[in-house]
Order: C-alpha cells, then structure tokens, then sequence
C-alpha cells in the first residue's frame, strides 16, 4: 500500500520524502482522505479499545466503557482533522508576512505528513497508561515540520526559523482554545447520551 510507504519514508527518510512530496501539487482533500484520515484513526481507534477495556481508574472510580472509549476516539479524531486544517490556515495566512508562498493546499499536506509520528505513536494508546509516550511522537513531528517548512512553503532560508515559531505560538494557543471548547462540548454532551 502507498500510504505504508508515505509513513515509513517520512519517519525513516523525511528529507528525501519531503523532496518528493514538494514537487507534486496535492489538494488539502487528496492529502485529507489518502493520507490523514487513515493516519487519524490510530490514536482515536486505538484510544477507544485502549480506554474502552481497560478504562480508566479515576480516585478508584473505574469510568466505563461508552463514557471514555467513545468520548477518547471523537476528541481525538476531531482534534488531529481540526488541528490540521487551524494550523495550515494559520500557516497559509502568515506565509506573506515571511516572503512564502501563500497556498493552503501545501501548508495543510505540511501539516499533515508532519503529524504522522504523532498518529503512529497513537498505537501505544492500547495501553491508556503509555498515552504520555504517545504524546512523544509529536515531538518528532515537530522536526518533521521543520525539515519540511522551506520545501512545502518556499521560505527563504533566514526567514524559516522565525516563520517556523510564529506559527507554532499561533497554533498552540488557538489549538488550546479550540481543544478546551471542544472537551468540554464533549463532556457536556455525552452526559445527555451515556
């Protein structure tokens, strides 16, 4: 299958796989559903079974199957899938500002191959206690957004750096916000279901 050889060829070689990757001309829905989605659904499936069987042990209260599992893989999934396209619009909007090229479809197949160490670590969520592991896959996935910034966005070598954590800083605060909302629109919801 191609998508095996994306993922292994991102994690094991990233700078010959982001040159292959820049010269083609992918939409943000091809990358979407050929390569995200499928990626998405590790850490939400795996967080389900993971979560959904050995639960999870709050003050020795032991939260059941339907409230965690399936509250887990909806945050999840929505989480990756949200998560791309804020932060490739974020990326695409301030491509201007650091002399890039301005095009939503490359900075969302940036940020979608970056999060590929971050959805394959999701596998470790079977163990619900090794999730802080799993979290260490987007480290990893943050040398992959560098390596692939100047490729994918055509930024010029001195301005990469500051692009690079510009845009992080935007991320990670309208990731937190959209996060914190969507938790709690989960938590209050699943009370009216489970």
């Amino acid at each position: 299958m191609e998508i095996i050889s994306k993922v292994k060829n991102i994690l094991l070689n990233p700078k010959a796989e982001w040159e292959e990757i820049s010269v083609k001309e992918d939409t943000h829905l091809k990358v979407l559903t050929g390569y995200l989605i499928p990626l998405a659904l590790i850490p939400a499936l795996a967080g389900f079974i993971g979560y959904g069987i050995f639960g999870l042990s709050i003050m020795g209260m032991h939260a059941s199957f339907m409230s965690i599992g399936i509250r887990y893989a909806l945050v999840s999934f929505i989480t990756i899938i949200g998560g791309a396209y804020l932060s490739a619009w974020i990326i695409a909007f301030l491509a201007d500002k650091f002399d890039s090229e301005k095009k939503f479809d490359r900075a969302f197949t940036l940020i979608a191959y970056s999060f590929t160490p971050m959805c394959v670590a999701g596998l470790l969520l079977l163990i619900p206690s090794l999730s802080f592991v799993a979290a260490l896959g987007g480290l990893y996935g943050l040398y992959l957004l560098y390596q692939g910034f100047s490729l994918m966005m055509k930024t010029p070598e001195d301005k990469k750096n500051s692009y690079l954590v510009v845009s992080l800083v935007c991320v990670v605060v309208a990731t937190a916000i959209v996060s914190t909302l969507l938790n709690s629109l989960v938590i209050s919801s699943s009370k009216l279901f489970f």
